[in-house]
């Protein structure tokens, strides 16, 4: 069975990808997101969980950023430049794991007060919430796209490699 190239980084040098790729954004993401639901539902936007929620986010932000850093060029390039993608959801997959950086680092920023300083803190709290959301959207179609063996697509009428 052939996989889709975001499939193969996480089974291959196993468990590190796994932990250094998966595990350690989507954790400090789903951290974020219940801690953010506890501060939408008690309204203390200055407190012990808030401050934990800040670290989390910084350090996810700053992280990823490490992460698409590390695979953009040493990846995603090489892929499309030798023309090795395995079909399209192999392509789908990868764009979407690395569009998370579009979410994180201005999640990051955000915590870090480079952005959105002129907001007020509810404007920043929806933002940071939509931030959020937004990673662990791609983040799931990514997991979707990446599961997908790609030769079952590539077999298809009409589908080209």
């Amino acid at each position: 069975m052939t996989m889709t190239h975001y499939m193969s980084l996480l089974s291959d040098n196993q468990p590190w990808n796994l932990i250094l790729f998966m595990a350690i954004p989507v954790i400090l993401a789903e951290t974020i997101t219940v801690t953010e639901f506890f501060i939408l539902f008690t309204r203390n936007l200055h407190g012990r969980l808030r401050a934990f929620n800040r670290i989390c986010s910084i350090i996810a932000g700053l992280y990823f950023t490490g992460v698409f850093l590390y695979l953009f060029p040493g990846t995603f390039i090489p892929l499309t430049a030798d023309g090795e993608w395995h079909t399209w959801v192999d392509v789908v997959a990868v764009s979407f794991y690395l569009a998370g950086v579009l979410f994180l680092l201005p999640l990051a920023l955000l915590d870090l007060g480079v952005i959105g300083r002129k907001r007020t803190e509810e404007e920043r709290l929806k933002l940071h919430f939509l931030l959020v959301s937004g990673f662990l959207v791609v983040a799931h179609v990514a997991m979707i796209f990446g599961m997908v063996n790609p030769e079952i697509v590539s077999g298809m009428p009409g589908m080209h490699h």
